[in-house]
């Protein structure tokens, strides 16, 4: 059988092409044997071009928003989370979780709106042994805000020798920069493995050159494989220097002390020791170096300082402790300075500015959540304007037999469950 010309062939082509099929060879004709017959001097037609690879896509405000939703839970969601390991209280729950979510609606809106628009602080009234503190531990776990959670009875009053009430924030505030270093590392992660390989890979390999190039792609190869893992090399692992005891309490003194510390690892270069370690050991090490370079570039300190003055949350708890009862004098409270701590925490929830180590830091809307069993007191001996400071309030109601069994079967962890398993 002759085969087709040219001319044939490619008026198939253009039918095949305007119909929208795709064009191929007869069955048990090859390619190459079936363009083979064209002649030298006959125009072959290209095939269409391949079609574009998909385009990245674009990280846009909607999308950032997005994923901020998708991280911020609904209070029905927050409920349902808190469902998995407590029982009962469910209006300590929905007052919790709409709290949270209401923090993420305000930082929605308009600048000048944002203003105006204050937290409403939680009071959890309750016995003993009904979750209310159980709230605030699940509450950490399922928040991605700093979250500091504190008993009233640790403080007292200002002129007293103990911890004041403004440690409160100072304490929240290296709770946020903890997370903002987690963030940020967690980001930047994947860029300082790549440095931390391409280092060992010089000691290993020597600096990149064009004739070293395929030694040192084999070193790779053999790096990830984890086949050098027991080789060892020499690595400067910074030395850390020695930290001397100072009253955290006082934020002058801790101030001083950083401006000293930098002082002096500014007059001098940091220290380093040199050892000899295995490869899966110094990892971890030359990993760590390399994200604190990287973590240099980034303002911490703005982040965490944004992430507590707009989404910081403080739980209060044993507030009760620090009340006495209005009528008579002979139950007053032993501790002497109770009362003033009540007085203390005033202007704190109301909305101060408190000077910390790494700035000053406005508490006009961190949220504030208190909590007591108000046996011996009741929520009326407060001071008049911390209640008032307080203006959810929610009574837990106690454990009954039937929510005892529930504890028993129903929580993720529950007790049947941690002895059988």
């Amino acid at each position: 059988m002759m085969l087709a010309t040219g001319s044939m062939r490619r008026a198939a082509a253009r039918s095949f092409v305007s119909l929208g099929k795709s064009w191929t060879p007869p069955v048990g004709t090859s390619a190459g044997r079936w363009f083979a017959t064209v002649p030298a001097d006959t125009e072959v037609e290209t095939p269409p071009p391949a079609p574009a690879p998909p385009v990245a896509k674009v990280v846009t405000e909607d999308s950032t928003k997005a994923d901020e939703l998708k991280n911020n839970l609904k209070p029905s969601e927050i409920v349902a989370a808190l469902d998995r390991h407590i029982v009962g209280q469910q209006d300590a729950k929905k007052a919790v979780a709409i709290a949270m979510r209401n923090r993420w609606r305000r930082r929605q809106l308009p600048e000048e709106i944002r203003k105006e628009v204050t937290p409403r602080n939680v009071l959890l009234v309750g016995p003993t042994g009904c979750g209310k503190t159980e709230v605030a531990r699940r509450m950490a776990m399922i928040n991605d805000a700093p979250f500091l959670k504190v008993e009233a009875t640790k403080f007292t009053e200002v002129g007293y020798h103990g911890r004041d009430v403004d440690q409160i924030i100072r304490d929240l505030m290296d709770v946020s920069m903890q997370l903002a270093k987690k963030k940020h590392t967690e980001h930047l992660k994947d860029q300082a493995e790549k440095m931390a390989e391409e280092r060992i890979l010089d000691i290993l390999a020597g600096p990149t050159s064009e004739t070293a190039t395929r030694g040192r792609e084999s070193f790779r190869d053999m790096l990830r494989q984890g086949l050098l893992d027991d080789q060892e090399i020499d690595v400067d692992v910074p030395t850390k220097p020695a930290q001397s005891e100072i009253d955290n309490s006082n934020p002058q003194i801790v101030a001083m002390s950083d401006f000293m510390q930098r002082l002096a690892t500014g007059a001098k270069k940091s220290q380093s020791e040199r050892k000899k370690l295995p490869i899966a050991e110094a990892k971890s090490i030359i990993l760590e170096i390399e994200l604190e370079r990287l973590l240099e570039n980034v303002d911490l300190k703005k982040s965490a300082l944004t992430a507590v003055e707009e989404s910081g949350i403080v739980f209060i708890d044993e507030i009760d402790k620090i009340c006495s009862p209005r009528e008579g004098f002979s139950s007053r409270s032993a501790d002497a300075s109770a009362e003033g701590v009540q007085r203390d925490l005033l202007p704190l929830i109301e909305g101060t500015t408190i000077n910390t180590k790494h700035g000053n830091v406005n508490t006009d809307y961190i949220l504030f959540i208190a909590s007591g069993a108000f046996h011996a007191v009741k929520v009326s001996d407060l001071l008049p304007e911390l209640q008032g400071r307080l203006p959810i309030r929610v009574e837990l109601a106690g454990l009954t037999e039937d929510d005892l069994y529930k504890i028993l079967t129903e929580p993720v962890a529950n007790l049947l469950r941690e002895q059988i398993e």
